[in-house]
Protein backbone atom coordinates (compact mmCIF):
# COMPACT_ATOMS: atom_id res chain seq x y z
CA UNK A 1 0.00 0.00 0.00
CA UNK A 2 1.45 3.27 -1.10
CA UNK A 3 2.19 6.09 1.53
CA UNK A 4 -0.66 8.03 0.46
CA UNK A 5 -3.30 5.37 0.44
CA UNK A 6 -2.01 4.30 4.01
CA UNK A 7 -2.39 8.24 5.53
CA UNK A 8 -5.79 8.37 3.73
CA UNK A 9 -6.94 5.07 5.69
CA UNK A 10 -5.58 6.67 8.93
CA UNK A 11 -7.44 9.03 8.46
CA UNK A 12 -10.61 8.04 7.85
CA UNK A 13 -10.69 5.77 10.72
CA UNK A 14 -10.00 8.85 13.00
CA UNK A 15 -13.45 10.27 10.89
CA UNK A 16 -15.33 7.38 12.34
CA UNK A 17 -13.41 7.53 16.01
CA UNK A 18 -14.45 11.18 16.45
CA UNK A 19 -18.06 10.65 14.67
CA UNK A 20 -18.59 7.44 16.82
CA UNK A 21 -17.26 10.02 20.00
CA UNK A 22 -19.90 12.80 19.49
CA UNK A 23 -22.84 9.97 18.66
CA UNK A 24 -21.65 8.85 22.77
CA UNK A 25 -21.27 12.77 23.76
CA UNK A 26 -25.08 13.26 22.06
CA UNK A 27 -26.30 11.09 24.21
CA UNK A 28 -24.33 12.20 27.83
CA UNK A 29 -27.42 15.03 29.02
CA UNK A 30 -24.72 16.05 31.61
CA UNK A 31 -21.52 16.45 29.71
CA UNK A 32 -24.09 18.00 26.41
CA UNK A 33 -25.55 20.60 29.39
CA UNK A 34 -22.13 21.36 30.53
CA UNK A 35 -21.03 22.36 27.18
CA UNK A 36 -23.83 24.60 26.68
CA UNK A 37 -22.77 26.48 29.80
CA UNK A 38 -19.46 26.70 28.71
CA UNK A 39 -20.42 28.61 25.80
CA UNK A 40 -22.79 30.82 26.85
CA UNK A 41 -20.01 31.76 29.00
CA UNK A 42 -17.70 32.26 26.81
CA UNK A 43 -20.47 34.98 25.04
CA UNK A 44 -19.40 37.86 28.42
CA UNK A 45 -16.15 36.22 28.93
CA UNK A 46 -14.22 35.65 25.65
CA UNK A 47 -12.00 31.82 25.60
CA UNK A 48 -10.14 31.95 22.82
CA UNK A 49 -10.05 27.74 21.75
CA UNK A 50 -11.89 27.16 24.35
CA UNK A 51 -12.66 23.17 25.42
CA UNK A 52 -13.52 20.87 28.43
CA UNK A 53 -10.78 18.66 28.40
CA UNK A 54 -9.43 15.64 29.59
CA UNK A 55 -11.38 13.14 31.75
CA UNK A 56 -14.29 15.35 30.22
CA UNK A 57 -13.73 12.54 26.88
CA UNK A 58 -11.01 10.59 27.72
CA UNK A 59 -13.40 9.13 30.65
CA UNK A 60 -16.40 9.02 28.24
CA UNK A 61 -14.69 6.62 25.74
CA UNK A 62 -13.34 4.46 28.49
CA UNK A 63 -16.83 4.35 30.15
CA UNK A 64 -18.76 3.68 26.94
CA UNK A 65 -16.21 0.74 25.99
CA UNK A 66 -16.11 -0.57 29.16
CA UNK A 67 -19.96 -0.92 29.70
CA UNK A 68 -19.85 0.85 32.60
CA UNK A 69 -22.18 3.73 33.89
CA UNK A 70 -20.55 7.03 33.68
CA UNK A 71 -17.87 8.22 35.87
CA UNK A 72 -18.70 11.54 38.10
CA UNK A 73 -16.42 14.18 37.09
CA UNK A 74 -13.62 15.02 39.41
CA UNK A 75 -12.71 17.99 37.74
CA UNK A 76 -14.92 19.97 34.87
CA UNK A 77 -11.36 21.14 33.12
CA UNK A 78 -11.90 23.94 31.09
CA UNK A 79 -9.06 25.36 28.79
CA UNK A 80 -8.61 28.21 26.51
CA UNK A 81 -5.70 30.28 25.20
CA UNK A 82 -5.36 33.83 25.31
CA UNK A 83 -1.93 35.24 25.80
CA UNK A 84 -3.34 38.82 25.91
CA UNK A 85 -4.01 38.26 29.57
CA UNK A 86 -2.36 35.91 31.48
CA UNK A 87 -3.30 36.75 35.15
CA UNK A 88 -4.85 33.53 37.34
CA UNK A 89 -8.04 36.80 38.25
CA UNK A 90 -8.80 35.98 34.42
CA UNK A 91 -9.46 32.54 35.41
CA UNK A 92 -11.19 32.85 38.45
CA UNK A 93 -13.33 35.58 37.22
CA UNK A 94 -14.54 33.11 34.41
CA UNK A 95 -14.81 29.89 37.22
CA UNK A 96 -17.26 32.11 39.51
CA UNK A 97 -19.59 33.06 36.52
CA UNK A 98 -19.05 29.33 35.71
CA UNK A 99 -20.46 28.55 39.37
CA UNK A 100 -23.14 31.24 39.37
CA UNK A 101 -24.68 29.46 36.49
CA UNK A 102 -23.84 25.84 38.40
CA UNK A 103 -22.53 25.98 41.98
CA UNK A 104 -22.28 22.72 42.80
CA UNK A 105 -19.67 21.20 39.92
CA UNK A 106 -16.05 21.33 40.26
CA UNK A 107 -15.11 24.06 37.69
CA UNK A 108 -11.05 24.19 36.85
CA UNK A 109 -10.47 27.05 34.03
CA UNK A 110 -7.21 27.43 33.02
CA UNK A 111 -5.20 30.64 30.26
CA UNK A 112 -3.45 27.73 28.76
CA UNK A 113 -1.11 30.64 27.49
CA UNK A 114 0.37 30.82 31.09
CA UNK A 115 0.66 27.09 31.86
CA UNK A 116 4.06 26.57 30.25
CA UNK A 117 5.56 28.55 33.43
CA UNK A 118 4.11 25.97 35.88
CA UNK A 119 6.21 22.78 33.49
CA UNK A 120 8.94 25.09 32.68
CA UNK A 121 8.17 24.99 28.95
CA UNK A 122 8.64 27.11 26.13
CA UNK A 123 6.03 29.05 26.01
CA UNK A 124 3.00 26.94 24.56
CA UNK A 125 1.46 28.33 21.31
CA UNK A 126 -1.98 27.28 21.15
CA UNK A 127 -4.47 25.10 23.33
CA UNK A 128 -3.33 22.12 20.76
CA UNK A 129 0.39 22.94 21.98
CA UNK A 130 -0.48 22.58 25.55
CA UNK A 131 -2.23 19.45 25.22
CA UNK A 132 0.70 18.02 23.50
CA UNK A 133 2.51 18.13 26.83
CA UNK A 134 0.30 16.71 29.13
CA UNK A 135 1.65 13.30 31.01
CA UNK A 136 -1.06 10.93 28.86
CA UNK A 137 -1.48 11.34 25.60
CA UNK A 138 -5.16 9.38 25.88
CA UNK A 139 -5.65 12.61 28.12
CA UNK A 140 -4.83 15.09 25.42
CA UNK A 141 -8.76 15.46 23.85
CA UNK A 142 -11.00 18.08 24.72
CA UNK A 143 -14.33 19.36 22.64
CA UNK A 144 -15.31 22.39 22.35
CA UNK A 145 -18.77 23.67 21.09
CA UNK A 146 -19.45 26.54 19.02
CA UNK A 147 -23.11 27.34 17.71
CA UNK A 148 -23.87 29.69 14.31
CA UNK A 149 -27.29 30.42 12.89
CA UNK A 150 -26.61 27.83 10.11
CA UNK A 151 -26.46 24.92 12.51
CA UNK A 152 -29.05 23.24 12.64
CA UNK A 153 -28.11 20.87 15.77
CA UNK A 154 -25.16 21.09 18.73
CA UNK A 155 -23.13 18.36 17.34
CA UNK A 156 -23.03 20.61 14.30
CA UNK A 157 -20.83 22.70 16.49
CA UNK A 158 -18.47 20.28 18.22
CA UNK A 159 -14.83 21.42 17.84
CA UNK A 160 -12.30 18.59 18.36
CA UNK A 161 -9.07 19.39 20.21
CA UNK A 162 -6.89 16.04 20.02
CA UNK A 163 -2.89 16.63 19.04
CA UNK A 164 -2.21 13.07 18.85
CA UNK A 165 -5.94 11.56 17.55
CA UNK A 166 -8.09 9.10 18.71
CA UNK A 167 -7.24 6.23 17.77
CA UNK A 168 -5.07 4.88 21.16
CA UNK A 169 -7.83 6.42 23.28
CA UNK A 170 -10.40 4.02 21.44
CA UNK A 171 -7.68 1.45 21.49
CA UNK A 172 -7.72 1.31 25.35
CA UNK A 173 -4.07 2.10 25.75
CA UNK A 174 -2.71 4.31 28.00
CA UNK A 175 0.13 5.85 27.49
CA UNK A 176 2.80 8.21 28.93
CA UNK A 177 3.90 11.60 26.97
CA UNK A 178 7.79 11.64 26.09
CA UNK A 179 7.56 15.18 27.20
CA UNK A 180 6.82 14.38 30.77
CA UNK A 181 8.81 13.01 33.31
CA UNK A 182 7.78 8.95 33.96
CA UNK A 183 7.54 9.76 37.46
CA UNK A 184 4.59 12.23 36.25
CA UNK A 185 2.70 9.55 34.56
CA UNK A 186 3.45 6.82 37.18
CA UNK A 187 2.24 9.40 40.43
CA UNK A 188 -0.88 10.03 38.25
CA UNK A 189 -1.47 6.36 37.72
CA UNK A 190 -1.50 5.48 40.92
CA UNK A 191 -3.33 8.65 42.14
CA UNK A 192 -6.43 7.91 39.38
CA UNK A 193 -6.93 4.35 39.87
CA UNK A 194 -7.67 3.78 36.04
CA UNK A 195 -6.36 0.26 36.02
CA UNK A 196 -9.01 -0.49 38.34
CA UNK A 197 -12.16 1.26 37.33
CA UNK A 198 -10.76 0.23 33.82
CA UNK A 199 -9.40 -3.25 34.17
CA UNK A 200 -9.42 -3.49 29.85
CA UNK A 201 -6.57 -0.87 29.58
CA UNK A 202 -2.84 -1.70 28.38
CA UNK A 203 0.07 0.08 29.54
CA UNK A 204 1.84 1.69 26.21
CA UNK A 205 5.11 2.65 26.14
CA UNK A 206 6.04 6.43 25.43
CA UNK A 207 7.66 6.94 22.56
Amino acid sequence: MSSGLTQAAQFKDEALLQQRLFEWLSQDHLRLTLLAQVAECAALHPMPQWCIAAGFVRNLVWDRLHGLAPMPLADIDVIYYCPQDVSRQRDRAIEDALRHVAPDLPWAVKNQARMHVKHQDAPYLSCIDAMAHWPEIETAVGIGYSKSGAESSMAAGYRLYAPFGLQSLFALTLTPNPRRAMAVFQQRLADKGWLVRYPLLTLARGE
